[in-house]
């Protein structure tokens, strides 16, 4: 033998020794070993456990290893000695490490699950975890070819760890058992399809005449495959590394002469202040059409809460004919001012959505005021996501036990599908902003749901706004979202779902509160074809899971992805606002172009009016710097209108700092970028199926109206030497708490990534530090420490970059909010709500006023060291990394 029993462990190193040793034929000769010793009688041990440790290590490395064990006989021995040691632990595991490795294992399949089922009945004490884990291990490794996981099913696989791991459960020292029994599961589960037909569309109705002819115009169908799993991405190749692209160069863009004609949206640089003008919102031009349930809007108290003919609850009272229980309209003027139902309700006349709404949602109707108490993060209740996850398995273990109804389906014109029998809930999503495609129930209070794509196109599952109805009071009903797309989201870490009662509504209680328990997001069995992936395989949906129990009978209820701020409702608010100006403050509206589905989006001007008709008073206002916001450029982002909300009201405050901010600035506000798609429910895109977010480089003007006139401003300011001090778009984000900013910085791109650089292309004006720095000192829900100013080459046609590297301006931004909570300052702990979004959005203008007084400044070093005299509160938190890197800006400055 031409080794000791001492040595083998001696070529087992790893990298370039152990394929040198595998390349050698180090693999057979181990295997003609292992044959010969198996001969001697009785076989040495020693040498067996040596032998077969060391193949273990050995068979990961060679690709053949399966082939050369079974022509060699060896797999016979291996399994011949799992057979005569089954109570020899040493032993056993390095045998099962083999038996995964080999590609014939498949065929071993029944007799593996019976040694796992002979360990879990046998061994009481589980004292040899690592012989039943061994034994998964191998079970895992088979299932990872189509083969094996056909034998693990034929071998009734699924029901054996089902069964184990359900009894594991109360153990939790057990739970890397009951893990790989999961997983194994999960990857065995049978080819499924998400339970709908060919998809012809999210919404089958012909889109306006704007639209190219061609695939673009039809929305595409979609195919849902077997579970596969996901590839992490490295975020570092994202950096941008090409210097060029770096520094910001402004691009003359259109030529003057095409952008003279946006003249007319900066009147205030050329106004008459000696003739009063007074602007009226634009609004009340466009058509009207009839609007019907569930509101009647004509006879709103002939509504019942709840439908089907049965009695209201005790909060309702009869009518007069004896037609049943009426519906109340609470009177919210005082709580809510900006806010009026019947207004609503003539702007929504005026909206345009592809499948033509006739109808109203109860909350965009009632209006939402914030709740007076907290609501902090739902704490996660340990194991929840693998019993859901069991309880999905269970399907397949017990199908007798699965209704599959649908009771919903956007398809059937005659929706919902199913008959008032009081076994089902009724679900519609048919008003404004809705998005429900399809319901099923699977068990008698459990439902799937499925959610449309985007129009035109066939992903971005993750907005949901809905209406339930007909539930049963004390009832813990469980919903499932079953085609998500996102990897992770922030409902794994504190964050619920949020619903609306209309029997809340009506007892004076109009409000979004958040609920659901048990919930969870996992990937779940069905994966996204490659089409609807983007052209990328393996790509799985995802379920989002929760639990929850009606309060009130005969309740209407809505369950809503963030609190749902509708076209319908900026338009209500944009005309209550004009209601609030004074004659010192300059409010003007304008139509800054229509969008492909017909309707207009809204350009604002804010400031305050001259002191005089002086000369002096005239040139300081026509001066002044401007500053331009934009939101809601991604429709299922609804807290950045929130957030604009709370700037809009402030500015159009008051207060003394209102005052001071308009008279320092003259406001460019887009308030909404992308109606079309707010208005269908869209998450992310508009309805040429695109991301509006990264169309700045090269907007279409027919396909991008929105974007491309936008950015048309932008350059006819900067042609006049007037490009805006700061741009700022607001957006939300899913996966991340507090508020944050991301700006564009030279210098903190290439500390992020390996290019080299010289001193003369790190120079760079540090002004864009300024107001984050001063949010994360006065408001609760920033984070300094969340901030990022290094760019991306994925994010290079983006408003941020696009409007710093053509624009010129420094402080280019984008603002992000979070869907979920905070975890520092003030609001640690605690989910964020519609108040906390507006203050954040007050806030927003309070820095501004700040940033005016050091702005001023010409020495950096002194506006740093006078941003470090503001108070830093205790609820503001800074990582070590950001802290070091204003340590060196300071640093670079000093030299």
């Amino acid at each position: 033998m031409w080794f000791s029993c001492s040595q083998p462990f001696s070529v087992s190193g790893r990298g370039r020794r152990m394929g040198v040793f595998v390349s050698k034929g180090g693999t057979g000769i181990l295997f003609q070993i292992l044959t010969s010793a198996s001969k001697e009688l009785p076989p040495s041990e020693e040498l067996m456990l040596q032998l077969h440790s060391l193949l273990a290590k050995v068979g990961p490395k060679d690709r053949k290893f399966g082939v050369k064990a079974r022509l060699s006989g060896a797999l016979n021995v291996t399994i011949s000695l799992i057979k005569q040691n089954l109570q020899n632990a040493k032993l056993l595991l390095p045998l099962y490490i083999i038996i995964s490795n080999e590609v014939q294992a498949k065929y071993h399949v029944p007799a593996l699950l019976a040694l796992y089922l002979d360990w879990h009945r046998n061994d009481a004490r589980h004292r040899h975890m690592l012989i039943r884990k061994g034994l998964l291990v191998c079970l895992r490794n088979i299932t990872n070819i189509k083969l094996g996981r056909k034998a693990f099913i034929e071998a009734d696989g699924m029901r054996i760890l089902y069964n184990t791991s359900t009894e594991c459960l109360p153990v939790r020292t057990l739970d890397p058992l009951i893990n790989t029994s999961s997983l194994i599961m999960r990857k065995c589960f049978p080819k499924n399809r998400l339970p709908v037909p060919t998809i012809k569309s999210a919404f089958h109705y012909q889109l306006p005449h704007v639209l190219p002819v061609g695939p673009v115009a039809q929305l595409y169908s979609q195919q849902f495959e077997v579970f596969l799993p996901l590839f992490p991405v490295n975020q570092n190749d994202d950096i941008e590394t090409d210097l060029n692209k770096l520094h910001p160069t402004k691009s003359p863009g259109r030529p003057f002469e095409e952008l003279r004609v946006y003249e007319r949206f900066f009147l205030e640089l050329s106004e008459d202040f000696q003739v009063s003008i007074f602007y009226t919102a634009p609004w009340s031009s466009y058509a009207t059409r009839h609007i019907q349930s569930p509101l009647l809007l004509g006879d709103i108290a002939t509504r019942r809460v709840g439908g089907g003919g049965s009695d209201c609850g005790s909060e309702g009272a009869e009518d007069e004919g004896g037609e049943g229980a009426v519906l109340e309209v609470p009177d919210t003027a005082l709580l809510l001012p900006l806010h009026d139902p019947d207004l609503y309700v003539e702007m929504v006349k005026g909206t345009r959505s592809v499948p033509q709404y006739a109808e109203v949602a109860y909350p965009d109707y009632f209006g939402h005021v914030a709740p007076t108490f907290k609501e902090p993060h739902l704490e996660r209740v340990y194991g929840v996501q693998r019993s859901k996850i069991f309880q999905d398995i269970e399907r397949l273990i017990h199908p007798n036990d699965i209704l599959d109804k649908v009771v919903y389906d956007l398809d059937i014109p005659s929706c919902p599908v199913i008959e008032d029998s009081g076994e089902s809930l009724k679900f519609n999503s048919q008003f404004e902003s809705g998005n429900l495609r399809k319901a099923i129930q699977v068990r008698k209070y459990e439902y799937d749901l499925v959610l449309n794509s985007d129009i035109n196109s066939n992903h971005y599952h993750q907005w949901f706004y809905l209406e339930v109805s007909g539930m049963r009071v004390g009832t813990t009903y469980r919903f499932n979202i079953i085609n998500c797309e996102k990897s992770n989201s922030q409902f794994n870490y504190g964050m619920q779902v949020l619903m609306y009662s209309v029997q809340e509504a009506i007892s004076g209680r109009p409000r979004w509160v958040r609920t659901g328990t048990d919930i969870c997001y996992y990937k779940n069995h069905f994966a996204r074809s490659s089409i609807a992936a983007g052209g990328q395989k393996g790509k799985s949906y995802f379920t989002l899971t929760f639990s929850t129990t009606f309060s009130h009978k005969d309740d209407v209820c809505y369950f809503a992805y963030h609190y749902p701020y509708t076209y319908s409702t900026l338009k209500m608010h944009l005309a209550k606002l004009e209601a609030l100006r004074t004659p010192h403050i300059y409010l003007r509206q304008d139509v800054l172009c229509e969008t492909l589905g017909g309707n207009i989006c809204p350009l604002l001007t804010i400031t305050a009016m001259p002191e005089s008709n002086s000369n002096d008073h005239i040139c300081q206002f026509r001066n002044r710097p401007l500053i331009f916001l934009s939101a809601r450029v991604h429709p299922g982002e609804t807290n950045a209108s929130w957030v604009m909300k709370g700037t809009l009201e402030f500015l159009m405050g008051t207060s003394p700092l209102a005052a001071s901010l308009r008279e320092a600035y003259i406001f460019k506000i887009v308030p909404m970028l992308n109606p079309d798609g707010v208005i269908n429910g869209n998450h992310r895109c508009s309805l040429s199926g695109e991301d509006l977010n990264r169309q700045w480089q090269n907007p279409n003007p027919e396909l991008h109206p929105t974007i491309y006139h936008t950015k048309s401003l932008l350059q006819y300011l900067a042609h006049i030497q007037r490009a805006p001090l700061v741009f700022c778009d607001y957006h939300g984000h899913s996966r991340k708490k507090n508020v944050f900013m991301y700006g564009c910085s030279v210098k903190e791109t290439v500390w992020q990534s390996n290019i080299s650089a010289t001193s003369s292309d790190l120079h760079e004006d540090l002004g864009y530090r300024t107001l984050p720095k001063i949010l994360s000192q006065i408001a609760p829900a920033f984070s300094m420490a969340s901030c990022s100013f290094v760019v991306e080459r994925s994010k290079e046609a983006t408003a941020r970059v696009v409007v710093w590297r053509e624009i010129g301006v420094q402080r280019s931004y984008t603002m992000e909010s979070t869907l979920c909570g905070c975890d520092q300052g003030k609001y640690k702990g605690l989910q964020i709500g519609t108040r906390e979004l507006e203050e954040m959005g007050a806030q927003f203008c309070v820095a501004l006023l700040r940033l005016k007084r050091l702005t001023g400044l010409r020495n950096h070093q002194h506006l740093l060291d006078l941003e470090n005299t503001f108070p830093l509160g205790a609820d503001s938190q800074r990582c070590d990394c950001h802290s070091g890197s204003e340590a060196l800006l300071k640093k670079q400055m000093k030299a």
